[in-house]
């Protein structure tokens, strides 16, 4: 069976281009993002998410972005969701992704 076509997956990926080493992978019934071995990011249904720590993760809750939830029983509190106006401007993306691979 041909994997189905993820426009908005594709999307993210030309996003950070300019990302070196950027890699996705399927996963979670969606893709896991890496950079060379790292894995910072989550692509689920039409949404990112980065991996945040102590100090990134409260950028994404100022913006009130939420934490990725693969299901109603779990959360993921160390994945929050990109803003969609940092989404749309690859500069800007591309370092939040930085700042996600080097946790």
């Amino acid at each position: 069976m041909a994997p189905k076509y993820d426009g908005f997956k594709d999307f993210v990926l030309d996003q950070l281009s300019d990302l070196h080493g950027v890699s996705c992978h399927a996963m979670f019934g969606g893709y896991g993002l890496y950079c060379g071995r790292v894995f910072f990011g989550i692509v689920h249904k039409g949404r990112l998410y980065f991996k945040t720590n102590a100090a990134t993760a409260p950028r994404y809750r100022e913006r009130e972005m939420k934490p990725f939830r693969p299901n109603a029983k779990q959360t993921l509190n160390t994945y929050y969701e990109i803003p969609l106006d940092v989404l749309e401007d690859a500069g800007e993306l591309t370092i939040w992704a930085q700042q996600a691979s080097n946790l």
